[in-house]
């Protein structure tokens, strides 16, 4: 895939609400030095929900969630993983987008080097895959998202999209705040029936 950055592209407000962000960046292309694809699913997060790493105020660990928007908040999973999101809202607020799968589509020689295996299918289907394909650790923790080395190219096209909840946490667990990419082979995990 060639990325064409004249190619006419709608922007993202990353200072939108993290469920409004989340939906909208379905589709998107995001790369990191040349190496991604499309965001098939995502999780939004907020500092008035319980499940968010932002819930009960900054941290050392989250204090880029309270920075301003359009900026990487990296943090590692069960001391194993690196994850990538994406802070939303205004400066100050706590708020983000988890990205939990793309569909590859550039670099896959890159991806497939990094994560020991072949099958496309598995090289970007989970948040900790996606930013061990992408080359992410804490060093990307508070970069611009809107410099290199990432590039997100929003897309003019509706995606059909489909909801629930979201995945391995243990607090407002009910809340409909996973999205993804309808009839995606990408995905971490297939969604409920009827979402």
């Amino acid at each position: 895939m060639t990325l064409n950055p004249s190619r006419t592209a709608a922007p993202i407000d990353f200072a939108a609400p993290s469920e409004h962000v989340a939906r909208r960046l379905i589709g998107a292309i995001l790369t990191v030095d040349g190496v991604g694809g499309r965001i098939v699913e995502t999780e939004a997060y907020d500092r008035e929900d319980p499940a968010s790493h932002s819930f009960s105020g900054p941290t050392p660990r989250n204090v880029v969630m309270f920075g301003p928007p359009a900026h990487a908040y990296v943090y590692r999973s069960y001391g194993i993983h690196w994850c990538l999101n994406f802070v939303c809202r205004e400066e100050g607020h706590g708020a983000g987008v988890l990205i939990r799968a793309i569909e590859p589509l550039t670099g896959l020689d890159a991806m497939r080097q990094r994560r020991g295996l072949e099958p496309a299918k598995l090289l970007c289907s989970g948040p900790g895959r996606v930013a061990q394909a992408l080359g992410i650790t804490h060093a990307n923790n508070g970069m611009s998202l809107l410099e290199a080395p990432f590039y997100i190219e929003g897309q003019e096209e509706e995606y059909a999209l489909v909801s629930g909840p979201r995945v391995g946490i243990s607090k407002a667990m009910d809340v409909p705040w996973r999205f993804g990419l309808a009839g995606s082979k990408f995905l971490s995990k297939p969604f409920p029936k009827g979402t």
